[in-house]
């Protein structure tokens, strides 16, 4: 049974719907952020990045990243209003947070001491509401939550 090997917490600014998780060491890679965002898509993945589409135009989102050394138990979908798995390579071990209004923020997630291929599975709730917060007063803090759960991909 997989374990929990790491968990942070993390407010990630959202703008344009945009938010983004990239190779911290993203020199080398072919398209990085937000070259390509497409809008509408849920999960967008890209090499050494990963995109996600937002309800609400602009807002701060809660994260919870989680590092596990295998697989982790499936969520229950009837808790998420979306959900999306995709792999990701990271050659440093660490990811950026990305938003497409203020660039890259100054927290990473760490994933291990060097890189290597992962699998990562998102799962958002509260869309409804920060689309609605979007549509009303504009900008909310906290109201739709992500779970990042990133484990070593299988060779």
């Amino acid at each position: 049974m997989a374990e929990l090997v790491r968990r942070q917490h993390l407010d990630a600014d959202v703008g344009y719907h945009a938010l983004g998780f990239q190779e911290s060491d993203d020199g080398d890679l072919p398209v990085p952020f937000p070259d390509d965002f497409e809008q509408g898509v849920f999960l967008n993945s890209f090499p050494g990045r990963l995109d996600i589409y937002s309800a609400g135009h602009t807002h701060t989102a809660s994260v919870d990243a989680e590092v596990w050394d295998g697989q982790p138990p499936p969520q229950d979908p009837a808790g998420w209003d979306e959900q999306g798995e995709a792999d990701f390579e990271s050659t440093s071990g660490e990811v950026a947070v990305w938003s497409m209004s203020l660039g890259r923020a100054d927290d990473v997630i760490t994933l291990a001491d060097s890189g290597g291929s992962w699998r990562v599975r998102v799962s958002c709730t509260g869309r409804a509401e920060a689309a609605a917060l979007s549509e009303g007063e504009g900008i909310g803090g906290g109201v739709e939550k992500y779970l990042v759960q990133f484990w070593p991909a299988k060779p």
